[in-house]
């Protein structure tokens, strides 16, 4: 598989250093926990990039097995990996009958199956169970939407009970079930990671917390370190609040058992109406360990997916900049909406609702700040990533120009996709990848990657964006062939706070660089339009502001025929900048990303629809709040100014 990797310089190994545990300074750091594997023979201390999927559904998903999907977590790493699946719609033998498979496999890959429900969909889709023929059981395997709703419905409530019929009246005991089905994930994850020096794919444990209050979307993805795992998932059911379920992460994992450690990963808070991003800490002592262990437990959020992109949002009250003219990316709302302003609303995961500026990266990351400000702790300090979400058991599956959905049955066909398949129809994405920049393949140093946050997510492609800030990098560090060596040892990277400035040090400045995705055998890469820093801060009276600047790259006029999905017009294979920030001032906290945009290419439903024939094609087709094109992107974690007298 092609990877990326810079090695223009050989250099001492970047210091890590970890944090001690004891109160002697002196003392050793424990050793920390490596799963038994053969050294990876590619190990880079400059570091390589590493493409992934970290939400990923199978069979065992119940929004999955509703739709006929019968791919199970040892089919999803094995696609991973480069084989290729069966998807629906289903052969009278109950086999798939569409044939999928990765253009390049991925290098790391997480089942996140939603943990609420592993008992129950293994009671209803196997045979001989107490509740098998129970009517739940039986409407669940008919596809019935009556399922899909009493399923859904029972993750938006604040005391949650399990259904009788199944967890009760049967005997069954649902929670011990699903520990058993929850081991079996646990031996799919060590059976597909490759512990010889080659290092080829990595296979982390996870699962998704999903609980849905006021049908908002409150879900987390829990990714482990290594093998030592708690023997239960931990859901909505035993833990319904998200202070909840980070306490018992800490206490089950991190506290409780050796080699364990763990990471909360949020998603999809454009649906989540205020409620995802809202903390409200005081400067309490019960509230600074309350915030520092939010902060602590999810230094990741993932921006774009399935169900849309989560980055910004033009119109949204309480933030003062210009429109963003790229902010209308892969919304699945479109038109106007209620703000909630500063407050909280419901209904977003069926698109209803208000809308919030923390419902978005940008609002955030400020509400983050402002938290800091307020009571010096910031719980919002976020990296950003993305991910699929697919409920085909296919992670990975992000091509524009191959998309079979990730519904099953419901997105089964050119049609199917087009004319109202959850959650939105023609307006869905096949969701992106995150990108990981870390020694090597493993899961030791992938996690620590993340939990730094050295991390970016991209729409799909697999661009290699880095990102670094120093307060005297060269104006000509781009050409500079030792340029990541002085990057690291004179700066940080993304992900990071800046070090405190020097005197007289001026305006911090950013390094970005970005190479094209070279693309697959037969299949090039789209080339790079341009590359934008995104600033946001807090002014001495705190107001929020945004602000977008490009760095590298223009508007060369590059576009693609919609009708024969055939790019024209130029572009460019990397791009790289040294910026200094213009408005720069040391008494405002401020954070910065990259953002970089490829030309246009056609979107999926724009493929879909110039396959039917004319007559056949639904009116998505000619609907203007379905783009006929799209450009791709990615989104560098941010790096954080801190106004040293906040």
């Amino acid at each position: 598989m092609t990877r990326f990797t810079y090695t223009l310089v050989l250099a001492p190994p970047i210091a890590v250093v970890a944090g001690l545990t004891g109160c002697n300074d002196t003392a050793p750091a424990p050793e920390p926990w490596i799963d038994a594997r053969e050294p990876c023979a590619d190990h880079n201390p400059l570091r390589n990039v590493y493409f992934g999927d970290l939400h990923v559904h199978t069979s065992n998903s119940f929004d999955a097995a509703i739709n006929d999907v019968r791919n199970g977590p040892e089919d999803a790493y094995r696609f991973a990996k480069g084989e290729a699946l069966t998807l629906p719609p289903l052969s009278e033998d109950g086999v798939g009958t569409q044939t999928v498979q990765l253009d390049r496999p991925l290098d790391f890959a997480a089942v996140t199956d939603h943990a609420e429900y592993l008992a129950e969909v293994h009671v209803c889709t196997t045979p001989g169970t107490e509740a098998y023929d129970s009517g739940l059981c039986q409407d669940l395997r008919a596809g019935a939407d009556e399922a899909l709703v009493r399923f859904g419905v029972g993750l938006s409530r604040s005391e949650p009970e399990r259904f009788a019929e199944i967890c009760g009246a049967s005997g069954i005991d649902c929670l011990a079930l699903a520990g058993e089905v929850w081991s079996r994930h646990i031996a799919a994850a060590e059976a597909a990671y490759d512990r010889s020096d080659a290092c080829e794919f990595t296979a982390f444990i996870g699962y998704e917390w999903s609980a849905a209050r006021q049908l908002s979307n409150l879900h987390r993805n829990v990714i482990f370190r290594s093998s030592q795992v708690p023997a239960i998932p931990i859901s909505h059911y035993e833990e319904p609040e998200a202070p909840g379920l980070w306490e018992r992460l800490r206490n089950d994992c991190i506290d409780e058992l050796k080699g364990c450690d763990v990471l909360s990963i949020p998603h999809n808070s454009n649906w989540s109406n205020g409620k995802l991003f809202n903390p409200q800490y005081t400067d309490s002592p019960e509230d600074a360990a309350a915030a520092q262990l939010q902060a602590r437990m999810e230094p990741l959020m993932e921006v774009f997916q399935h169900k849309g992109d989560s980055e910004c949002q033009n119109g949204v009250s309480g933030i003062m900049g210009a429109p963003d003219e790229f902010c209308s990316f892969e919304k699945l709302r479109t038109g106007a909406f209620e703000d909630c302003g500063d407050g909280v609303g419901g209904q977003g995961m069926v698109n209803g609702g208000c809308v919030s500026r923390r419902d978005f990266v940008r609002g955030a990351l400020l509400r983050g700040i402002q938290q800091a400000e307020e009571v010096g702790i910031n719980p919002l300090k976020l990296g950003i990533m993305a991910s699929t979400d697919t409920h085909n058991g296919t992670p990975g599956m992000v091509s524009e120009s191959a998309y079979p959905g990730h519904f099953g049955r419901r997105e089964q066909d050119a049609t199917a996709r087009l004319t109202g398949a959850v959650p939105a129809g023609p307006r869905n994405s096949p969701g992106g990848l995150i990108a990981v920049w870390a020694e090597e393949n493993s899961r030791e140093a992938l996690f620590d990657a993340m939990k730094r946050r050295e991390v970016y997510g991209t729409s799909g492609p697999r661009m290699a964006v880095r990102m670094f800030a120093g307060w005297g990098f060269a104006d000509d560090l781009c050409d500079d062939p030792k340029m990541l060596e002085k990057a690291y040892s004179g700066g940080v990277p993304m992900g990071s706070d800046m070090h405190a400035a020097p005197p007289e040090a001026g305006a911090p400045k950013l390094l970005v660089s970005a190479l094209k995705d070279p693309g697959a055998s037969g299949q090039p890469g789209t080339p790079l339009q341009r590359l934008q820093i995104v600033k946001g801060w807090l002014d001495e009276s705190g107001q929020r502001h945004l602000e977008v600047f490009d760095v590298a790259g223009e508007d060369t006029g590059a576009s693609v025929d919609t009708e024969t999905c055939t790019p024209e017009g130029p572009g460019f294979d990397s791009l790289c900048a040294v910026w200094s920030d213009p408005n720069f001032d040391p008494d405002e906290s401020a954070f910065y990303y990259a953002r970089v945009l490829e030309n246009p290419v056609c979107r999926w439903s724009t493929r879909d629809c110039n396959s039917l024939p004319e007559d056949d094609r639904p009116a998505a087709c000619d609907d203007p709040d379905v783009p006929k094109t799209i450009q791709e992107r990615a989104w560098t974690s941010p790096i954080w100014y801190e106004n040293a007298g906040a």
